[in-house]
């Protein structure tokens, strides 16, 4: 699989890069969305050091690192140098002149949270090394981690030793819809979303997905094999990230089911609400899950209408079809969980779809927008409302196997006039997005307006 878009991340570094005095970058991320491949992208071409850290003890891992740093140089006297100490290989690095005044040294360590799990001492380690001997030099130090919450504590947290001297942080998000087609050559927008929905832009689950054919034979080959990769994927990462991974399994799975509202969830895991805040801000912390409140609420944080959502569609799909049924798939009655997907993908797929809606808003949008996300009320709920100064954008998104009519239009209308205080708005845009295509009545009535904007996802 190639190397695709991450335009923005490697301009970040390479303005860290650039910089006249030393660099010192924190870049983290959920494991498997491709910060090793970015950051090998990255220093091609340039002068780089480059380590790998593991679980094992801390001297082996100097030693380790001291014998990459011998290797780089061709320095026998290194490579023979007995320690167990960062400082003594940093100290000989910066004494030798390693670290050249023409050319900027990249030294990276990776999977930086594992040094930390060897010796928490470790940041106060670094944090030393930093001071005394890297901050004057002409290097760009790069800590690169996948356990989110131990990269947090160890490098950015108030309380790190290693606070206050990053020049630079860089956290690395999962793949937009827009560079997901440039993996599947061939498949129409339609097969693209639905590939989307399961796997959401981790590059790891896209290169095995990179190949299939049908939609279903590659999940029930990739995702219920109790052998495969996926398979154990969100087990490994939350065990990684997490303590009492119980309660967090059954909070997914109780969202991931349809449970939204923070009472309805308390009341099906007979947790009091005041316990399930810190769990559920932990996910947030995590990326995994989102709390959405109606997007035109003056104060967001203190709403009482927020409702949870997984955020990760992997997470999602994993929660919602593989970890119900484990007991199925460990004695290889797949063909069962497999109809289960089947009856129900089509719904599935309609949550992934409004946020590749409001994706596709905000990539050419026809207003200055201010936010953007879903309105409800007690009856009403309206997929997207972009929200600008004085104007508004509304939208509604049909993930059916029909076209779309002029009768969505007018129910979009209908709900629009409910918006909160709607008559502030000077004008009102209408989105409309369709699985399916649009009846010519629609299409008709969109190109005599400068008000009404289709999206079809059924051309290529």
């Amino acid at each position: 699989m190639g190397f695709i878009d991450r335009s923005k991340e490697l301009k970040a570094l390479e303005k860290e890069y650039k910089r006249d005095a030393a660099s010192f970058l924190v870049v983290y991320g959920r494991r498997r969305v491709g910060k090793t491949t970015l950051i090998k992208e990255f220093f091609k071409n340039k002068t780089a050091l480059y380590y790998l850290a593991d679980t094992q003890g801390e001297r082996i891992q100097v030693n380790r690192f001291k014998n990459i740093t011998a290797h780089q140089w061709d320095d026998n006297l290194l490579r023979n140098l007995e320690t167990g100490s960062w400082d003594t290989v940093f100290d000989y690095l910066v004494k030798q002149k390693y670290i050249s005044k023409k050319e900027k040294l990249i030294i990276v360590i990776d999977e930086f949270q594992y040094l930390v799990k060897a010796n928490k001492a470790v940041p106060s380690i670094f944090q030393r090394i930093w001071d005394e001997l890297l901050k004057d030099t002409n290097v760009m130090l790069i800590l690169c981690g996948s356990v989110i919450s131990m990269m947090y504590s160890s490098t950015l947290s108030y309380s790190s030793p290693l606070y206050g001297r990053r020049t630079s942080q860089l956290k690395l998000l999962p793949l937009k819809f827009k560079d997901f087609s440039a993996f599947f050559k061939g498949k129409t927008p339609v097969q693209l979303i639905e590939l989307y929905s399961i796997l959401s832009g981790i590059p790891k689950y896209i290169e095995i997905f990179e190949d299939c054919g049908d939609i279903f034979e590659a999940i029930e080959n990739n995702m219920l094999d109790k052998d495969s990769f996926l398979y154990h994927e969100p087990l490994y990462i939350l065990n990684e990230e997490l303590s009492e991974t119980a309660t967090y399994f059954s909070l997914m799975e109780v969202i991931s089911k349809g449970e939204h509202k923070i009472g309805n969830i308390a009341r099906r895991l007979q947790i009091p609400t005041t316990h399930l805040t810190s769990f559920l801000n932990r996910l947030i912390d995590l990326e995994l899950i989102e709390r959405e409140v109606p997007v035109t609420e003056v104060n967001p944080s203190k709403s009482k209408r927020g409702l949870y959502f997984l955020k990760d569609h992997f997470f999602r799909f994993w929660f919602r079809y593989v970890l119900p049924y484990r007991s199925y798939i460990e004695i290889e009655n797949t063909g069962f969980v497999m109809d289960k997907i089947k009856q129900d993908f089509s719904l599935y797929g309609s949550r992934v779809f409004e946020k590749i809606c409001m994706e596709q808003v905000m990539l050419n949008p026809p207003l200055e927008i201010q936010k953007i996300g879903r309105w409800w009320n007690n009856n009403e709920e309206i997929d997207i409302a972009a929200v600008g100064e004085s104007e508004i954008l509304v939208g509604e998104c049909k993930w059916w196997n029909e076209k779309v009519g002029v009768n969505v239009l007018k129910e979009l209308e209908r709900k629009a006039a409910l918006i909160e205080d709607h008559s502030r708005w000077e004008r009102v845009y209408f989105a409309l997005f369709s699985k399916s295509g649009f009846t010519p009545e629609l299409e008709q009535k969109a190109r005599e307006s400068n008000t009404i904007f289709l999206y079809d996802f059924s051309t290529t």
